[in-house]
């Protein structure tokens, strides 16, 4: 089945299943790891378990209670536009099976930040699950204009997430990269910084970044976190590196940013430069090929404070959250 397809169907049938008399607390029994020692607190937010659901998996807010009851301590929702936009045109995902790798070009895909707000508003079991809201610019918005639609989504979102994530790392908007240069990027964080001193409460603010940045690019990253306040960083996004792939070279060729395990040990290395170039100034969420509880320990080790799953959720199934709860729980 296409993959993108298969997402939908998989997805789909989770929540009718969920409709089910008895089958959330069958699912929570399951897959849930309810211990204390797993609760972090990070960046003024209390997580019931350092183990989160990536951007991407649920753009538009679709399947917080169903996704939340696999185990997950948070959700980030998105990448979410002002409008609503359709992405890249399809088939826009593609599995690397031998490297337990995807490619995806989907493009920022999502019904847009208002109908986000409009699901998040209704939710009815919110109760102890972290909501983090990734935003982005619409594919038609010039990067000159591209704090505009930072500054939409950060208004639309802002009274239903607990934080927020930039995301100006996707390799899938043109251009969308070039955001990560230095100024541009000041602009837009130093922009919504002073959005977010206007509000009645302030939310974490974080920075999403791209894992083929240079030493010389992530001591800029370091630089611009620490002087704008913002809150941390997510690393990392996908690559556009091909290097050391093994599937079909038909496949490889195909445009779009590569995630799962051909990304698991240089995500390692960017959480772990940015600890030790910033003497642990910033928390930082470490997310990219993690696709078993040792995966995770190495990157809170490397000095991730959270960490998040996709592709390894897709390739080792909703039991990897337990699973990573428990090896780090073995570690203590």
């Amino acid at each position: 089945m296409d993959p993108e397809t298969a997402h939908h169907q998989v997805t789909g049938g989770l929540r009718k299943f969920n409709r089910i008399w008895g089958a959330k607390p069958l699912l929570k029994s399951i897959y849930t790891v309810d211990d204390p020692r797993l609760k972090k607190e990070v960046f003024g937010l209390t997580f019931k378990n350092p183990v989160g659901l990536a951007a991407g998996f649920d753009k538009n807010a679709e399947y917080i209670e169903d996704m939340a009851g696999l185990g997950f301590g948070f959700i980030e929702i998105g990448t979410v536009t002002p409008r609503p936009q359709p992405g890249n045109d399809k088939p826009r995902m593609f599995r690397l099976v031998p490297d337990e790798g995807l490619i995806n070009r989907m493009g920022f895909n999502n019904q847009g930040a208002d109908v986000a707000a409009g699901r998040l508003k209704k939710l009815k079991e919110r109760k102890d699950i972290i909501i983090g809201g990734n935003i982005g610019k619409n594919k038609t918005t010039p990067n000159e204009e591209a704090v505009n639609d930072y500054i939409y989504c950060f208004n639309a979102l802002f009274d239903y997430v607990d934080y927020f994530v930039v995301n100006v790392s996707s390799p899938n908007t043109p251009g969308l990269r070039d955001l990560q240069e230095k100024e541009p990027l000041k602009k837009i964080l130093n922009t919504l910084q002073d959005l977010n001193h206007t509000k009645y409460t302030q939310k974490p603010i974080l920075l999403k970044i791209a894992p083929d940045l240079t030493e010389s690019q992530l001591d800029d990253i370091v630089e611009i976190v620490t002087g704008t306040g913002i809150a941390g960083v997510i690393a990392t996004n996908t690559t556009i590196s091909r290097e050391g792939l093994k599937s079909d070279p038909s496949l490889v060729s195909e445009a779009g940013g590569v995630s799962g395990k051909p990304l698991t040990d240089r995500s390692t290395e960017v959480i772990r430069y940015l600890a030790t170039r910033s003497n642990g100034a910033f928390p930082i969420i470490g997310v990219g090929g993690i696709h078993s509880a040792a995966d995770a320990i190495g990157k809170l080790n490397a000095g991730a404070s959270l960490v998040q799953l996709y592709t390894g959720f897709i390739y080792e199934g909703p039991a990897l959250v337990s699973r990573i709860c428990k090896g780090i729980l073995k570690e203590m």
